[in-house]
């Protein structure tokens, strides 16, 4: 496994990640001080989401790399950035057993992330044959954590979701008590629509397991496009009911619409040679009709938000893309709460059938000065509840209000598809899709008005 991923790491033209995945010479003892790029540090000035350990803050604010024997106590008692260092300096045969022996040393990583920006400065310090032994040992860890590179988060994703398929097929046939049957055949059926999701259509980009949780009703995030060298990134965040098993195929397929949506603009704007990838992205537990009425899934949807946005910022440092959001329904609320309290920053967004803002006016959300969009369908309930604060369509608010209607294109002529219901935004050929399209390119003036 080892050998064959690093073959492939080491040939550009298979995945293109030379770059991004640079070969380090190894070190049998790690005890150098190695300070965060200006750069990187700019990215995340504050903790994120989750306290990294004093242990590892040196004068300056350096990072410090573990010494000394690590023993199974210390690793038990690390945490952050700590807990990392130390796994990535095992030798590979005991990093398997401390791994197999404490899968909850990797929970705990995934659980209270270090910071994206100081993840991809590890993973550039960090030699090639240790990332590989964490990827063997633990792809789940290297699949999820931001500030990894994209193409390396895809391999271990993949391998994940290839390993639990397995798993959960031996539990099947095994067949010890209907209980575990019925949990292993769950769990396969979500899997396998992620699986479905990966496949892409000739003509198209190679899809890109981004992240992955293969428990419960799990999550996950897939890419139409190259995400490590787009020139523009385009977020889809849905909202109420978009569980993984039932939406994921779907939901990847509109990404892919996005893209193809985008390209042609592109093309007739005479900017070619620019590029675009889109995230399909369900990376928090959509709420259901038990919980939607409450804010609690969309504080988690917000957090989930700022991390996706701040580990694009940590792997594009100097190379960064403009980046865009729309986002559906609740999801909207859980995008708009990152946009207001995390700090993060994009260039667009556009909202379509939001229950309301939790921000008081469009200038609260760290967006880009005229580039919040909203619409809404005309059979619609949920943007006329204003369930969770603000009206977006307010001309009080201060977003420009799109129109989903359907009717000609303006510039092309051809006959656009109009939303009439709460989810009905994102159909091909559609109104709403053809301006998220625009918006997610930086041409916020040729969207048609509602």
């Amino acid at each position: 496994m080892l050998f064959e991923l690093a073959a492939m790491l080491s040939t550009s033209a298979s995945l293109g990640v030379v770059a991004e995945v640079p070969v380090v010479p190894a070190r049998s003892e790690i005890v150098a001080v190695q300070p965060l790029s200006a750069s990187a540090a700019a990215l995340n000035p504050m903790p994120y989401l989750g306290p990294d350990p004093a242990s590892l803050s040196g004068p300056g604010g350096l990072a410090l790399e573990p010494t000394g024997p690590v023993t199974d106590t210390v690793l038990l008692e690390s945490r952050g950035m700590s807990l990392l260092s130390r796994l990535a300096v095992l030798p590979e045969g005991r990093l398997q057993q401390t791994l197999a022996a404490h899968p909850e040393l990797a929970a705990e990583l995934l659980a209270a992330p270090p910071a994206p920006a100081r993840v991809a400065a590890w993973w550039t310090d960090t030699p090639l044959a240790s990332r590989l032994a964490l990827l063997d040992a633990a792809p789940e860890l290297v699949g999820n954590l931001e500030g990894v590179p994209y193409a390396m988060r895809d391999l271990a994703n993949r391998q994940l979701l290839d390993d639990t398929l397995a798993e959960l097929a031996d539990e099947t046939s095994r067949g010890e008590g209907r209980a575990a049957i019925d949990r292993a055949t769950t769990s396969r059926a979500m899997l396998e629509q992620v699986r479905d999701a990966l496949v892409a259509k000739p003509g198209e980009a190679r899809r890109s397991l981004l992240a992955l949780d293969v428990s419960e009703e799990g999550r996950a995030v897939v890419a139409s496009g190259h995400v490590s060298t787009a020139d523009h990134v385009t977020f889809l965040v849905p909202g109420m009911f978009f569980g993984v098993e039932s939406r994921i195929v779907d939901w990847a397929d509109t990404a892919q619409e996005l893209v193809d949506e985008q390209r042609a603009w592109l093309d007739r704007l005479d900017r070619g040679d620019e590029r675009v990838a889109a995230i399909a992205w369900i990376g928090y537990d959509t709420p259901t009709l038990l919980n939607v009425a409450d804010m609690e899934a969309a504080r988690s949807g917000r957090d989930a938000v700022t991390a996706a946005i701040r580990g694009l910022d940590a792997s594009r440092v100097g190379d960064e893309p403009s980046v865009a959001i729309v986002a559906h329904s609740y999801g909207s609320a859980a995008a708009m709460l990152a946009l207001q309290e995390n700090g993060i920053h994009v260039d667009a967004l556009a909202i379509v059938g939001s229950p309301g803002s939790p921000a008081a006016t469009a200038a609260d959300l760290h967006v880009a000065a005229g580039q919040v969009y909203a619409g809404a369908a005309p059979w619609d309930p949920i943007p006329w509840s204003g369930a969770f604060g603000s009206q977006p369509l307010d001309a009080a608010y201060g977003a420009r209000v799109m129109s989903v209607a359907g009717g000609t294109d303006p510039i092309t002529g051809e006959e656009l598809q109009g939303a009439v219901g709460h989810n009905d935004y994102f159909g091909a050929g559609s109104e709403a899709m053809r301006n998220f399209a625009l918006i997610g390119i930086g041409e916020g003036e040729l969207v048609t008005r509602g």
